[in-house]
């Protein structure tokens, strides 16, 4: 087996551990920096006997070397998800401080671009690598302490206030459930086995905007609970325990055994009834060791995960997913989760495609594909794959007055504002959903909708249900009364059966009236054999389809 050649890009202290690790690592070598300070990049390079040659100044040049086959990433938080993508981008495999991803979107992203690029992405939790971790599990998994109920797991220290320290810096993600949450959270998902179901928690936002100490209570689907504690400006005691059904196991030093150099000896206690059994872990090792072992082995024969309970990119999402309900539940947002924030991380879609094709609905220009956005509740997620988007050539948006409660338009029309591209953007608007579809409710709606997105008038506007209670006139007379009043531009119907469509477009040939030129039913290569929701119309019959085309009406 070939051993894995490595670069680092971020000389800090984590990156030093790293390379320490790295050292004893019978499977990987150390052979490039980069940095773009000088000073750091050659007192990096002179401790870790790098070559001049292989100490970079730009990050690009360290992912396009071809002597090297994997990158470790250890620069602050916020460009943790570019550089991963850049580095995958580039054929490279990943190791990724933690966190990953600034929320779980950016995680997503990283590991949808590995499993593209066919390279290993791994977040460097380095404790999951380490031997006590799978003597745990072990233990747990043998049945000595019964069936896991109840998890114990914090992480804290006392930093002291320096407002110019990453830890205390929300524009850096500082805070202690971005530093150091990830690894309780983590903990209590390896031993559940599953995602929890519910993330409540409480904390204390400090002066800076960062959360100082957080507290959350956990419970996932089997029953199990945990409550977990992390903290930048309090002392607590950083243990593990897990308790079950007969006993417990704890674990003293469960995060960093031997972080500053080896030994990395752990004990571990196992207490069943009075009676506590102390396992002492003799391992000579640098805690890193273990880590850039496991990456190094996966990589250097072709795996895309580490052995576990290594990290993958299922669970980095899932530690995010939780990461991100923490924070909500304490109220602590990001500074990229600002609606104002222009964030936009290259490489989320592969170079070289082809555009997005455009069509010409009711003399708008739209792409032939349109990107639903009824699941974005944050600008920052919406942005991760609506930029990638609009790379590719697309800028037709679904949207609908339901959606979110109205979350997903605010979120869709304040996306627009912060890239500049309301005017460019060919936004397909929706309202009238059952029980509110009467032309007062369009009206109503369609006013709200538009201010949401901040537009002045919907591209397209299509009426989300219809109401046979109400005569086709009524409708096609408000619709044109919004279409004549630059309210409205082409618009149509969703859920129309073709009797009622073809009867709206009879009635405005009759009265001089724009006619009906949208149709959005359901249209799929499943035939529906029964209606998906109560009232859903499908057009995969030969009957419409014939008639969209003789009457060259467009279908969504």
């Amino acid at each position: 087996m070939n051993k894995t050649r490595w670069g680092i890009i971020g000389p800090g202290s984590i990156a030093h551990n790293f390379a320490s690790g790295l050292s004893e690592c019978a499977s990987g070598d150390l052979l490039a920096i980069a940095s773009r300070s000088a000073d750091r990049r050659a007192a990096f390079g002179d401790r870790f006997g790098i070559a001049d040659n292989k100490r970079f100044a730009d990050y690009d040049a360290i992912c396009a070397d071809p002597d090297i086959d994997a990158i470790y990433i250890a620069t602050p938080h916020p460009w943790h998800a570019e550089l991963a993508i850049k580095a995958l981008r580039a054929g490279k495999n990943v190791l990724c401080e933690k966190p990953a991803g600034l929320i779980a979107g950016e995680v997503v992203a990283i590991s949808e671009v590995a499993a593209q690029e066919g390279r290993l992405f791994m977040e460097a939790y380095m404790y999951r690598c380490h031997p006590q971790i799978q003597r745990m599990l072990d233990i747990i998994s043998s049945g000595e302490i019964g069936a896991v109920r109840h998890i114990v797991a914090r992480f804290g220290f006392n930093a002291g206030f320096d407002a110019d320290s990453r830890l205390y810096n929300r524009d850096l993600a500082g805070g202690g459930i971005l530093d150091v949450g990830g690894y309780t959270v983590s903990f209590a998902r390896l031993v559940a086995g599953e995602e929890p179901e519910v993330v409540t928690g409480v904390g204390h936002i400090g002066a800076s905007g960062v959360d100082e100490t957080a507290f959350a209570t956990l419970k996932f689907p089997s029953g199990i609970t945990a409550e977990i504690s992390v903290a930048i400006a309090m002392n607590i005691d950083n243990v593990a325990t897990v308790t079950g059904s007969k006993g417990s196991v704890h674990l003293p030093n469960p995060w960093v055994p031997g972080r500053d150099g080896g030994p990395s000896d752990t004990t571990i206690e196992v207490t069943i009834g009075d009676e506590t059994r102390v396992e002492t872990l003799k391992h000579p090792e640098h805690l890193f060791t273990f880590e850039a072992e496991a990456a190094s082995v996966a990589i250097a024969t072709g795996k895309m995960e580490a052995e576990h309970p290594a990290m993958t990119p299922a669970d980095s999402i899932g530690n995010a997913i939780a990461l991100d309900a923490w924070r909500r539940a304490v109220g602590y947002g990001l500074s990229i989760e600002a609606p104002s924030v222009k964030r936009i991380i290259p490489g989320v879609l592969p170079s070289g495609l082809p555009e997005i094709p455009k069509k010409t609905v009711g003399g708008l220009e739209m792409s032939s594909l349109v990107m639903g956005c009824d699941n974005q509740d944050s600008v920052a997620e919406g942005a991760i794959i609506w930029d990638a988007w609009w790379e590719a050539g697309g800028n037709a948006f679904d949207t609908a007055f339901i959606y979110g409660g109205g979350r997903h338009e605010e979120v869709l029309g304040q996306w627009m504002a912060s890239r500049g591209v309301v005017d460019q953007a060919a936004v397909i608007v929706k309202g009238g959903h059952t029980p509110y579809c009467t032309p007062r409710s369009l009206v109503s709606q369609l006013d709200i909708s538009l201010d949401r997105l901040g537009l002045n008038k919907a591209p397209v506007y299509i009426m989300h249900r219809d109401n046979a209670d109400v005569p086709v006139s009524d409708f096609m007379d408000v619709l044109n009364d919004l279409h004549k009043a630059g309210r409205i531009g082409a618009f149509g119907g969703s859920n129309w059966s073709q009797a009622r469509f073809e009867e709206a477009n009879a009635y405005a040939d009759q009265n001089g009236l724009q006619r009906m030129t949208v149709l959005n039913n359901n249209l799929a290569l499943a035939v529906m054999e029964k209606p998906v929701w109560p009232g859903c119309v499908s057009s995969n019959d030969a009957s419409i389809l014939n008639y969209l085309k003789e009457t060259q009406t467009a279908h969504f």
